[in-house]
């Protein structure tokens, strides 16, 4: 078998595939249950925390929904609907934040991407891979039945009392921050099993880093140096860097938690001698860096996008590689800026808010460089790149807005408003979710080999950006003028800004089911995508789509994974070809025939 590989700018072109792919490989459900192939992992981490997005949304809708007025809603005691909106509240955020943003990009795009990326066959350690998985689906199902405990106490009240107490908690309202002394308190909830779930949670979280560095060091192909590395891969490395060295904190932090409350030492609670501060310092330790295990792979997403539907080279390479292990490295020192009121020195102040304006600048550079690499290219308003705008003018509106955030004087005025949750939300939520919503439409048809209707979801991700924008701009408004955040109820004067975050809330949930329709009406009807749809040079364009089992029928090599150049568009076949003229040019030499 042969094949022709350049030098510098084109990578292998590789031989027409056979009709068995990886989605056809194996059959049966233990053959996905099982299976090692990175690649239908993915897929099944996909289908994972989709289901936790949709629950977390549903979750929020509700709360939503409560907003609507400052009056009851759902009951007709005010203590019962207070009681319910805490859980609805706890849950929401705890099935976003652990259960879909955290491994979202990072398990599902990245485990997919990534080899492909390097010209590999697998990840480094396939079963630990697969392990990985193994503790996400275990520790989702302890939340899982938190969830259904909640529900079961709900629907039969005193019966679900007597006779399960022990066996099903009572849903949980502790906040997802897990707060003490709401999560040491001796209330029949579901925290002893949350924290559980989070525990092995984390254990998917390191694992999975561990792996894509081991991979990403040990199987890049012949001629992909660190600087020639896609920026993708440069996202999932320093976010692996953060898993790697943070997510312990989380797990050492929630074992001390489920101590106190389960044997009664006193460590965090102060009716038993312990510090709530100090729990405030161990889980920000961790969950300031936890921000960016969110948002850094949604950056090398957007990279990715935005080089590829503006047909031209990425402007600034070396910044932007190197802005993503700053921010992972400054990421650890900021974790205190989460507790400007607690009571911690002034000099503590000081400093955390000078690091919190130092870890805005490598972030603007990213902003700053895309904007640069779609100056004068030729845009293709595809779904993927409409998400990537999306993605930069929600990431610039959280960014600045963090900026006041970590002024000293204006944050102790804003804490524990809805300015918060805004911030919050544009930036863990509206920039990762558009993040990841543009690396599905981009690599889907690599995924199932299927083209998306463009028309309906442009519709849809301009859509969703009207929605987000008018359910969480307003909240900054509400904040600045003093709307408290977590509370069931607020002022009269303030129902007109909850009233509009609500219509946007529902704006977002139907153009979010437009999205997911689109998707899977592709799988169905979709027209066949061929190997390359964008005209993309990284090395997963460059193998079928759906690729094989083994990914590359012959080892690629690899070059400049922006070179626009070496793919051109033949009206012929109407689809992107490689140009073998221009691999010459780039190398500066002929071609060469590697047999295998």
């Amino acid at each position: 078998m042969s094949a022709i590989t350049g030098n510098l700018g084109l990578a292998t072109k590789q031989p027409e595939h056979k009709s068995d792919n990886y989605l056809t490989h194996g059959k049966g459900i233990k053959s996905w249950l099982f299976s090692l192939d990175h690649k239908r992992i993915g897929l099944m981490y996909m289908i994972g925390v989709l289901t936790a997005f949709f629950i977390g949304g549903v979750f929020a809708m509700l709360l939503r929904t409560k907003l609507l007025t400052p009056g009851l809603m759902y009951t007709h005691n005010e203590a019962d609907e207070w009681n319910f909106y805490n859980h609805c509240f706890t849950l929401h955020g705890a099935f976003m934040v652990f259960m879909f943003i955290i491994p979202a990009i990072p398990a599902v795009l990245g485990n997919f991407v990534l080899p492909m990326m390097l010209g590999a066959k697998d990840v480094a350690f396939p079963r630990l891979n697969l392990g990985s998985l193994w503790c996400w689906i275990i520790g989702s199902i302890f939340f899982g039945w938190v969830l259904l405990g909640g529900i079961l106490h709900a629907a039969f009240g005193p019966f679900a009392n007597y006779w399960a107490n022990a066996l099903i908690p009572a849903g949980l309202d502790t906040g997802w921050t897990f707060y003490t002394p709401y999560s040491t308190a001796k209330a029949a909830n579901g925290t002893v099993e949350a924290l559980l779930g989070i525990f092995i949670l984390g254990f998917s979280s390191i694992l999975t880093g561990v792996n894509f560095i081991a991979t990403i060091h040990m199987l890049r192909p012949k001629g992909m140096t660190w600087f020639r590395m896609p920026l993708f891969l440069w996202s999932l490395y320093a976010t692996s860097i953060i898993q790697i060295l943070a997510t312990p904190v989380l797990a050492i932090t929630g074992l001390l938690l489920l101590a106190e409350r389960t044997l009664g030492v006193g460590i965090f609670d102060p009716a038993l001698g312990g510090d709530p501060v100090m729990y405030q310092h161990f889980f920000w330790f961790y969950s300031h860096p936890a921000v960016y295990i969110m948002i850094l792979p949604a950056m090398g997403v957007i990279s990715e996008v935005i080089t590829a539907h503006t047909r031209k080279h990425v402007f600034g390479y070396n910044f932007i590689a190197y802005s993503s292990i700053a921010i992972a490295m400054l990421s650890f020192l900021v974790w205190g800026h989460h507790l400007f009121v607690s009571g911690q020195s002034p000099l503590a102040n000081a400093i955390f808010s000078i690091l919190t304006f130092a870890i805005a600048v490598p972030s603007a550079i990213k902003v700053f460089n895309w904007v640069s690499t779609m100056w004068r290219g030729d845009i293709r308003f595809t779904t993927p790149m409409i998400c990537a705008l999306s993605f930069i003018i929600l990431f610039t509106f959280g960014g600045l807005t963090g900026l006041f955030l970590g002024a000293l004087s204006n944050d102790v005025h804003v804490t524990g408003t809805y300015f918060i949750v805004a911030h919050f939300h544009y930036v863990m939520v509206g920039s990762a979710l558009f993040a990841f919503l543009a690396g599905l439409y981009h690599w889907w048809p690599k995924m199932f080999g299927k083209m998306t209707n463009k028309t309906v979801g442009n519709i849809a991700a301009i859509l969703l950006l009207i929605g987000f924008n008018l359910t969480f701009f307003v909240q900054f408004i509400a904040g600045a003028k003093g709307l408290p955040r977590r509370y069931a109820s607020y002022p009269p004067e303030f129902h007109k800004y909850m009233v509009t975050s609500t219509i946007g809330a529902y704006v977002m949930a139907v153009a979010l089911f437009m999205m997911a329709g689109n998707l899977l009406a592709a799988l169905i009807n979709g027209k066949k995508a061929p190997a390359n749809p964008w005209g993309a040079n990284t090395l997963e364009w460059h193998t079928a789509s759906p690729p094989p089992h083994d990914n590359f029928p012959v080892e690629p090599v690899a070059g400049d994974p922006y070179d626009m150049g070496s793919w051109v568009w033949d009206e012929a076949t109407e689809q992107w070809v490689l140009d073998e003229d221009h691999a010459r040019t780039v190398a500066g030499t002929e071609p060469t025939v590697h047999q295998h």
